[in-house]
């Protein structure tokens, strides 16, 4: 019986995945049709230009990129982006726009860090943008990206401050944004340094027939500059 109970676990958590997947797989082919898509993208964007000394020896990745807008935005800036992401459909939108744009130096890998680890070199700079409430083990994803960092390399966090819920509404079962001081905590934790955060996009959005709401947007910052021993 409890060994049927077990199977029984098993099956509701890879169905749940399954749904999580299929659910960004259903709007990668209309996610960039909606503008406030494009106006975070460039906002954050605009953060990593003015706070971090980008140039083009830098080899960056872009975890969680959906359709790929922000790396989109950065290519020019570094030396090489790749564009990693857990949906085959946000993946096959990234390379029809990467054929169609001649871009170079951008390469898009369905790949999930949370399930396989990547061994294809480390990188410069690592950014995400609205995918570490999706995520549930927030301290082991972190030491993964500390690990995948070269030293003197750069860790970008835009989510989600705290909230009551009411972003995704009821059945969520990810995290209701982020405290700073704990998130700032966990970076540390994991041996970051030169942890920042500032306010960087406002969302309006609707959260049922009648009312809508702000949800604020953070950037934080860190920085690798030692190796554990």
């Amino acid at each position: 019986m409890q060994f049927i109970n077990k199977l029984l676990i098993i099956s509701a958590l890879n169905n749940l995945i399954f749904f999580d997947m299929n659910d960004f797989d259903n709007k990668a082919a209309e996610w960039d049709m909606n503008s406030m898509h494009w106006d975070r993208s460039k906002a954050i964007a605009n953060e990593i230009i003015k706070l971090i000394p980008l140039n083009k020896e830098m080899r960056a990745l872009e975890y969680g990129a959906g359709t790929g807008i922000t790396a989109f935005l950065l290519h020019d800036y570094l030396k090489e982006i790749v564009l990693m992401d857990n949906s085959a459909e946000m993946v096959r939108v990234i390379n029809e726009k990467i054929i169609k744009s001649e871009v170079k130096n951008l390469t898009a890998l369905n790949f999930n860090l949370e399930m396989d680890d990547y061994k294809d070199g480390k990188f410069d700079l690592i950014f995400t943008q609205m995918v570490l409430h999706h995520i549930n083990d927030i301290d082991k994803i972190i030491s993964t990206f500390y690990n995948l960092l070269n030293l003197e390399s750069y860790l970008v966090i835009a989510d989600l401050y705290e909230e009551d819920g009411s972003f995704h509404g009821d059945g969520f079962t990810g995290h209701t944004g982020f405290n700073m001081d704990s998130l700032s905590g966990i970076l540390r934790k994991n041996c970051f340094s030169d942890v920042f955060h500032e306010t960087c996009f406002v969302i309006d959005r609707k959260i049922s027939e009648t009312e809508s709401k702000k949800f604020e947007v953070f950037i934080m910052i860190a920085k690798k500059q030692k190796t554990i021993s």
